[in-house]
């Protein structure tokens, strides 16, 4: 089971955007994931007719280690691991901190 998801809210650990906060858009592989807003690049792209794209110098947000994100805890604030447990034969993630199930609506 993953513990991060496409969704999620998450907080940056380290590097040049660390502290702030964005949600996963996609899980590239295992080890990495792409967030909203982080690790922004400018990436000078050359003109193509064929595809009908035009040249020039684009923001692309690039992948970031999911080492260096954690899950954005709503009741505390702060970033929390996560853990996961069986509730009801079921598997849920829950977290660390508090034990509270993630995304549960209270």
């Amino acid at each position: 089971m993953e513990k991060i998801r496409k969704g999620d809210e998450v907080i940056v650990l380290t590097g040049r955007d660390k502290t702030r906060r964005g949600t996963v858009l996609q899980r590239v592989d295992a080890d990495h994931v792409l967030v909203e807003g982080i690790n922004v690049v400018k990436k000078h792209v050359k003109p193509n007719p064929m595809a009908g794209s035009q040249g020039g110098i684009i923001d692309k947000t690039m992948p970031i280690h999911i080492s260096n994100v954690a899950l954005f805890n709503p009741e505390s604030g702060k970033a929390d691991r996560v853990g996961i447990k069986e509730v009801d034969g079921r598997k849920v993630r829950v977290f660390r901190s508090s034990g509270a199930v993630v995304g549960a609506k209270a």
